[in-house]
This record gives structure tokens, sequence and C-alpha cells, in this order.
């Protein structure tokens, strides 16, 4: 390493944010990175540690240390170049992943972890500043076509991928525009979508050809694709939520969080929409404790709410984790967001029983108290409460994909209701129906914007094998 003493000398930076007061007034991005001094200094705190654990830990496989060690020597073209080896898109990762790979990191045994997010925040926003993101084009095309279904992180590595080993990708997205969650559920400011706008020039530049308001399963035919094309790749997302199904659920005002925050998104790209869920001066209760739950917190707060409240049903978790029992793995802590420090009343163990309203809209949520035991769940007697509630979100994850689409193109699911495939061996990523491939949380669930992206792109590398009976694509 650059600075082998670096962790011995320096303490951990966070990244500077805008103060909340200031940063609820808008949706713009509130997190600055750091300065090229700053990532150099933190990039002198990786250790010489011998067994990096935090390659492991990222579920990319990023290659940290390398690039660590290239920031501390402000070598920020080659940083670059490691970087986008193992991930397309550090932009999304650097901003919204939750960083298993800091939990692994061998300093956070008995120290601070290396500011590893920072750090790629940094390397991807200076590769764009220096003009070192540019587009790779394939010398020579191979004449095969692919369609991937689904715009997310997971279609947009595979089309990526798969337009640099120079085949004709076109990827479908049921939405007007082009992202899947990233567009449509990751709030603005967490991740202003000028981002995919920009990966979306350098995509076109290779070859990828986008196609909006394409529905598979709706207003085009599963057997048209498999017919009119070399391979399919499914990679669209988890969207089936999971519901409440107590009294009173059917009220207005009671609204599942990808309802929610979808229209917010769509207002600040500039669309006129009829009608939208507003949180302004109601009293708002999030159900799901969640990330999903915390943009809903987020929203709200901007939108001007009076009240903000968010109910979790499992117990409140630790403040501190128990690093010698859980390291290298990913630990159960109290984790307390951006959106949660704009102001927010957070309840854990509360169970919701009823949803009350007036002339048919939602006015009041019953919920009480539980205790677990032995993993089970038991009501507290003499527990139960009430609270004002204007709007109702539900944000308690997802269940699975919408299985109208799986059960028109025929494919076997898992228990889950997931597509089933496999993701090691000759079959890799397969699903049940010959010429189609599963890739992202349609195959293992509601997961990771960065297990999307190396599933894409594990994905691309077993259908260009598939295709030309070798790839030179990484997995």
């Amino acid at each position: 390493m650059g600075k082998a003493t670096g962790f011995l000398e320096f303490d951990r930076l966070s990244e500077q944010n805008i103060p909340p007061h200031e940063r609820v007034k808008n949706y713009k991005e509130f997190v600055l990175h750091l300065t090229d001094e700053e990532a150099k200094v933190q990039g002198a705190r990786c250790m010489d540690c011998g067994i990096p654990f935090c390659n492991n830990g990222c579920p990319v496989n990023n290659i940290i240390p390398d690039w660590n060690d290239l920031v501390y020597r402000q070598n920020w073209e080659e940083a670059i170049k490691v970087l986008h080896s193992t991930n397309n898109f550090p932009e999304f990762t650097g901003r919204i992943c939750p960083a298993p790979c800091e939990a692994a990191c061998t300093l956070n045994i008995n120290s601070d972890a290396v500011g590893i997010k920072s750090i790629e925040h940094a390397i991807i926003d200076k590769a764009w500043e220096l003009g070192l993101v540019k587009p790779q084009v394939a010398d020579k095309k191979t004449g095969k076509k692919i369609a991937i279904v689904g715009s997310g992180p997971a279609g947009l590595a595979a089309a990526q991928q798969l337009a640099r080993a120079g085949h004709d990708v076109d990827l479908m997205e049921k939405n007007d525009r082009i992202g899947g969650l990233l567009r449509y559920g990751i709030p603005d400011f967490k991740m202003e979508k000028s981002h995919i706008d920009r990966r979306m020039e350098q995509m076109a530049a290779e070859g990828v050809n986008f196609l909006t308001n394409h529905n598979v399963g709706e207003n085009i035919h599963p057997d048209d694709l498999i017919k009119d094309y070399d391979a399919v790749i499914l990679s669209g997302g988890a969207e089936w939520p999971r519901d409440l199904p107590v009294p009173g659920r059917e009220l207005d005002g009671v609204h599942f969080a990808m309802d929610f925050l979808p229209s917010q998104n769509k207002v600040v790209a500039g669309d006129k929409l009829s009608e939208q869920i507003l949180a302004t001066d109601k009293h708002v209760v999030v159900i799901g404790g969640g990330d999903t739950g915390s943009d809903c917190v987020g929203t709200s707060n901007r939108h001007g709410a009076k009240s903000v409240t968010q109910f979790e049903l499992m117990p409140q978790p630790p403040e501190k984790e128990n690093k010698s029992m859980v390291w290298p793995y990913w630990p159960l802590k109290l984790r307390t967001s951006s959106s949660h420090e704009e102001g927010c009343d957070r309840d854990w163990s509360v169970a919701t029983k009823e949803l009350i309203g007036d002339n048919g809209v939602v006015k009041e949520l019953v919920a009480s108290r539980v205790e677990w035991k032995d993993g089970k769940m038991a009501e507290i007697p003499n527990s139960e409460f009430r609270i004002k509630a204007d709007l109702v979100l539900l944000a308690m994850g997802f269940v699975s994909p919408q299985q109208s689409i799986l059960e028109k193109f025929g494919v076997d699911k898992d228990a889950r209701g997931n597509v089933k495939a496999d993701t090691e061996g000759k079959k890799a990523y397969f699903t049940s129906r010959d010429k189609v491939f599963a890739a992202g949380d349609m195959r293992r669930g509601q997961s990771l914007v960065v297990w999307a992206i190396r599933e894409g792109r594990q994905c691309a590398h077993a259908v260009d094998e598939y295709l030309m009976g070798s790839t030179s694509l990484p997995r």
C-alpha cells in the first residue's frame, strides 16, 4: 500500500451532508463527495491486510485495495479502470449501496472501517469530471440479437456487457423511461436521474437500443420474443408488494410505497400528473422499517407532512454490533438514515391491527405492542394504542415478481415464486425454457442494487457463452 501506516495515522472521514433544514426544501442530492485530498487520506487508511475480506463482502467483488491505493497516489485514470472492471455503474452503488464491503473490512474488527463507499463515490465523480468514462464499442458485430426484459440495474448491466461483446441488444422497459427501480423507486434526493441518463448516452453509443412502453406479457407476447431473438433475459424487479390484511385496508389514503414514490419522481422529471399522492399537512404513518420505508419518510418530509411515524414489526436492533461475533458478515444493528435525521418518530415491535376511517378516508391507526420469543410473535396484553393517520404507506417489502409475466413465459418458479435458475455450472442463469435466461430480483427476490449488477454481469457472461460457444466477458 502507498501508506502502510495510514490506518494508524488517520481517522475515518465521512462525506459531508447539506443540513436537513435546507435539503428538505428540494429533491436534489445532498451528499457531497470527498475532495481529492480527503479521498487521498481515506485511501491511505486501507491496510495491507493480506486477505482483503472486503472483496468478498462486496457482491460484485470490487478490487477495493487496488483502487484505494490508486486514489492515495491520485491516479484517477487507473482507479476508474480497476473500479469499472467489476462494476458497470459505480455512480449508482457509490450513492445507494449500504456498503457490505465496509462491514467486512479488516480494520472494522476493532476500529472504524475504511470509507470504501465514499472513495468509490469520489472515483466515479472524478472520472466523469475528467472525461474518463467513454463508450467501449465492440470491434465487430456478432449478428446475434438479444432481448432484455426490464431496465433496472440487472438489465442495464447485462445490456452493456452484451453490447460490448458485439451483440445487438434491445433493452425493453414497460414504463415511459429507462431505469426500473433506479428511475421510479429511488428518490431523486438519494440519486438524481441524470446519472442514469448519462449512462444511457454511453450505452447507446455502444449499441444498446432502448425501448420504452414495451410491456412484455401485455402489449408484446413472450413467444414473439423467443421466436425473433437468439436469447431473452428476464431482468425485471420483485414488484409484488407485501400487503397488510387488516380491517380498513380498503380506505382511501392507504397506499403501497411504490404507488407513492414513483409519482414524486415523475413530478421531479417534469411530468404533469392529474393526481398525485401527497403527504402535505397530513399525519403520515409508514409501516415497514427498511430502505423503502425510509424513502417514504424523506419524501413525506419534503411534501411538508404534519408528522411522520414509522413502525417496524421486529424488535429494535442493538445500537452497536458485537464485532467479534459477526465480522466479516453484515451485522444486525440500529441504522439511522438521512431521512430519519430530517424528522421521524420511529417505533419497533408494533403490529397494526386496524385502520379506522371517516367517510371512506383513513383517519386513525390502531396498533399494539408485540414481543418475540423463540422466533414467534405474541401481542402484549393491554398494549393497544391509537395514532392519527391521514396517510398510511405500506413499505413491508416485496414477495416476488409479478406472477403473470412468469406464467406467460412458461418458466419454472422456485418456492418463493421467483424464476427458477441456478447461478453456477454450464446452465448458469438458464430458465426451464429454451433461450430464456433470468437475472436480478426476478431470479433471486428482493435484493440490493449491487446484487442486481452482479447478476446482470454474470448472466451476460452465460448468454455470450451460450451464443458463441465461449466468452471473454468477466463473471
